[in-house]
């Protein structure tokens, strides 16, 4: 296992660690990266699967997200060889490990949707 990079260094973040860190963060932060993530859950769906419970995603926009979720390791995605052929995505170790703290910013956001939106009017109306 890599030894974490440091987070803090004397003089703030260390350039390395400070891209990888905005790299994962604008990853895992992406609104279609949140939904799939909560989409597959504890299961494995086929593309299509996701796509109908993702809408109003787009084809393109669900293959880039899932694109991007595999090669951070947080999804798997497995070829089956029928006709037609399968493909299955499903969280990876790495991915249900994020599925808590996804979860729990989800919740949050609707939790606080109602006073957000309140704030939005009331700053709005300035």
């Amino acid at each position: 296992m890599a030894e974490p990079l440091p987070i803090l260094a004397d003089d703030g973040l260390c350039e390395e660690g400070r891209d990888l860190i905005r790299g994962v963060l604008e990853r895992i932060g992406d609104k279609w990266s949140v939904i799939v993530i909560c989409q597959l859950g504890d299961t494995t769906l086929r593309f299509n699967e996701l796509r109908r419970m993702s809408a109003p995603i787009t084809q393109r926009m669900l293959s880039a997200t899932l694109r991007g979720l595999e090669r951070d390791g947080l999804v798997t995605r497995t070829v089956h060889d029928t006709k037609p052929p399968r493909v299955d995505y499903a969280l990876t170790p790495r991915g249900s490990s994020l599925l808590e703290v996804v979860r729990a910013l989800a919740g949050w956001a609707e939790r606080n949707a109602t006073g957000i939106l309140d704030s939005r009017t009331a700053f709005d109306a300035r």
